[in-house]
């Protein structure tokens, strides 16, 4: 359907049927905000009305299916359903008559006579009645699904890996916004210098207490800033630096594998911290995520330090014979369940299958590069999810059939969890308001 308007209402409802039909969010979002010329207003509540929709997917539907029954909708105008409940439950500044009125206008630009007077009236009847009460739900597991919507085998399985109560605090934090982090480019600016820029443009900003040279900042659209067109800056979650931290980077490291780099956030951190000397070779599967890496190492100043490959990194072995890397990185490619803030649409899109199949896929790779690491070099292995089996047991497995590596203690440059007595460190996403994360550690020994 193509309707052509700058009301944030039809877009955001336009996005979400095609975020339901398999489109990603955040992509679909930019799009959109490109295409438009939307006031800054409009695009904050185009966001927060898709991201919100999506977030709440569970709960929206189960405040709607007794108004709807078995009524077969269109994907539109059932999403146009989930933006008035959104609006009603979660934006206080938003009177309902209000809600009401722009919902029903929505489904007059977007539909017929028929579907506008169908939403005036189940809208009417939402009002009559009010909505059911979650807390009516007898089945604990079936209530916190719907109260902070995620699926009920994701629940189940935090609770058995973290118990009750820790589950509880992490999920009453999930659909929170997401803090925007950028990382501080050294190589072209400091820290101080980039905090008076973006406070010069009006950013709020304050120093990162989760990873070095990170910068928290609120207040506007970073990418237009004269310091993210410079290359001073990049965009960054705090913990998704922190394996980076734990590779133990100094001047005797020369050789570096990212053996799974786009879009090249990491192997740019890297590149930051490294000598003249030294290289890193960036690999991605995808050829057109090559080119990521490789534009944002020629944005950021390093693109002379990298070298980006596009190979599949169980080839690693045969594709590098003869070559030994003293640091290798497997940022592995993971279900994303610690990202529920940032791409919430992951938590219905993932099953216990999915997150298995990852798993033995992730081992394949850390083994396989394992092969071309250098005596006494180090691995980091890291994942952006909070499950044991794509973290824990993938360490342990790889431990099992790798004697000649050990696993040492991940350090970052916080000492984040500094109490923990795991050698592993796992990031939840209510720990620091950042992203879910994982880093293991380990180095190549001896063995008799």
């Amino acid at each position: 359907m193509k309707i052509q308007t700058n009301n944030p209402r039809v877009l955001a409802v336009q996005t979400l049927a095609r975020v339901k039909d398999g489109a990603y969010s955040n992509l679909q979002l930019n799009q959109v905000i490109k295409k438009h010329d939307l006031s800054d207003a409009d695009r904050r509540l185009l966001t927060t009305l898709v991201y919100g929709v999506i977030q709440h997917r569970l709960t929206l539907a189960y405040w709607l299916e007794p108004f709807v029954a078995n009524k077969k909708l269109d994907d539109w105008v059932r999403e146009l359903l989930y933006t008035a409940l959104f609006q009603m439950q979660y934006l206080d500044k938003i009177p309902q008559h209000a809600v009401f009125n722009e919902s029903i206008e929505v489904a007059k630009i977007l539909g017929h006579v028929g579907i506008r007077k169908f939403v005036t009236g189940i809208l009417h009847d939402i009002s009559r009645k009010g909505l059911r009460d979650i807390s009516a739900i007898e089945d604990n597991i079936e209530a916190l699904s719907v109260k902070f919507s995620l699926p009920i085998w994701l629940i189940k399985t935090l609770i058995e890996q973290n118990g009750l109560t820790e589950t509880q605090s992490m999920l009453a934090t999930i659909n929170d916004v997401p803090r925007q982090s950028v990382r501080v480019n050294t190589v072209l600016s400091s820290v101080d210098d980039v905090t008076l820029s973006l406070e010069n443009e009006g950013f709020s900003v304050k120093k990162s207490e989760v990873a070095r040279d990170a910068l928290v900042i609120s207040g506007g659209y970073v990418a237009g800033t004269k310091a993210y067109q410079s290359g001073w800056i990049t965009i960054q979650d705090e913990s998704a630096m922190l394996p980076v931290e734990s590779l133990q980077l100094n001047q005797h490291v020369k050789t570096i594998l990212d053996a799974a780099a786009a879009p090249g956030g990491k192997t740019t951190q890297m590149a930051q911290m490294i000598s003249s000397e030294a290289s890193i070779t960036a690999l991605d599967i995808h050829q057109h995520k090559v080119k990521l890496i490789q534009d944002n190492a020629k944005r950021l100043g390093v693109g002379d330090r990298v070298e980006a490959l596009s190979l599949d990194a169980r080839d690693v072995p045969s594709h590098f014979a003869h070559q030994q890397f003293d640091r290798i990185l497997v940022d592995a490619p993971c279900s994303g369940l610690g990202l529920l803030r940032r791409k919430p649409e992951i938590r219905y899109d993932k099953t216990l299958a999915d997150v298995n199949h990852l798993a033995e896929l992730q081992l394949e790779i850390l083994s396989a590069v394992s092969q071309n690491l250098a005596k006494n070099g180090i691995i980091v292995y890291s994942t952006c999810t909070i499950l044991q089996q794509e973290n824990d047991n993938v360490v342990n497995l790889f431990l099992k059939e790798h004697p000649d590596f050990e696993l040492v203690r991940t350090q970052t440059a916080h000492n984040l969890k500094a109490d923990r007595e795991e050698m592993t460190l796992q990031i939840y996403p209510h720990d620091y308001h950042t992203d879910g994360f994982f880093v293991a550690t380990f180095q190549k020994i001896d063995v008799d």
